[in-house]
């Protein structure tokens, strides 16, 4: 491995929680990803707890609908209560929902439901509040400072928990199949690094961004599957630079590897050989 910086930082190897079958060092680099029977049973009770908090948050609008706005004279605080507490029900199913989708993710493949299970808190969040707006506005027992506040309310907390409904860079069976095999194909083991308060995970211990000061002065170490159960979201898109760091000074990456890292192309052994590590010898000097 390349000679690390010199670095006060402690190293921790994380205890794998086994949530993939490659999750190991000795699979192949281009078996596809699968998430383990323990991964998908934890996947299946987030999406059940978030089916039941967008059941009640659907339940409430139609309260709302039903009930609040048909009385004479609308009760304002109640219909604002009603939207707060909608609002707040939809965002938990969706965050719930996002994480079942870390722990067993679709493939994009199969685009339809690739998009609808990756979506799915954004159109029960449109679902919980269109229809509830919209008969705020056109409601004929509530006057026009009502309608303006109730209505201006509604659309605010439909935007915040549209935002927390919405995945951009949705995870992929394809994108954990190619981080992976990136990892192993290049180094020959799936062992990667990261800190605490960084969102992305590296390859080596001697990468620059992995040494930079931080609250806990940590590196930690662990396979692909380590670093996303600790809320990594992929390996670092500064690859190409990374490489020089971790000794592999002349790996020459693929043309699409930013595409195959994001899941967006498919990862292709043959385009990854294994990498030349060039070691630094501390006892070299320059003439």
């Amino acid at each position: 491995m390349a000679q690390a910086p010199k670095s006060n930082k402690k190293v921790v190897r994380v205890e794998s929680a086994k949530t993939s079958s490659s999750g190991s060092s000795s699979t192949p680099a281009e078996a596809t990803w699968k998430p383990t029977a323990e991964a998908k049973k934890k996947a299946m009770t987030f999406r059940i707890i978030a089916f039941a908090l967008w059941i009640l948050a659907i339940a409430g609008e139609a309260f709302t609908i039903f009930y609040v706005l048909r009385q004479v004279p609308v009760k304002t605080w109640l219909l604002i209560v009603l939207i707060v507490v909608i609002g707040l029900l939809a965002i938990g199913g969706s965050l719930l929902w996002k994480n079942a989708n870390k722990l067993d993710p679709a493939s994009r493949k199969d685009t339809v439901r690739f998009f609808v299970q990756n979506q799915l808190g954004l159109i029960m969040t449109i679902i919980a509040f269109l229809p509830m707006i919209v008969l705020v506005f056109t409601n004929k027992n509530m006057d026009g400072k009502q309608k303006a506040l109730a209505g201006t309310i509604g659309i605010i907390v439909a935007l915040v928990a549209g935002y927390f409904g919405y995945s951009q860079n949705a995870p992929s069976v394809e994108q954990y199949t190619a981080e992976t095999g990136i990892v192993q194909a290049i180094t020959g083991e799936d062992l990667v690094y990261w800190t605490t308060s960084g969102k992305v995970y590296h390859l080596c211990q001697a990468a620059s961004d992995v040494n930079m000061e931080s609250k806990d002065n940590t590196i930690h170490s662990g396979t692909s599957q380590d670093a996303r159960d600790n809320g990594k979201e992929r390996l670092t898109l500064q690859l190409d630079s990374e490489l020089k760091e971790c000794g592999y000074v002349d790996y020459v990456l693929p043309e699409n590897w930013k595409a195959v890292i994001r899941g967006e192309d498919p990862f292709v052994a043959e385009d990854w050989p294994r990498g030349a590590l060039i070691v630094n010898d501390p006892t070299e000097t320059t003439p």
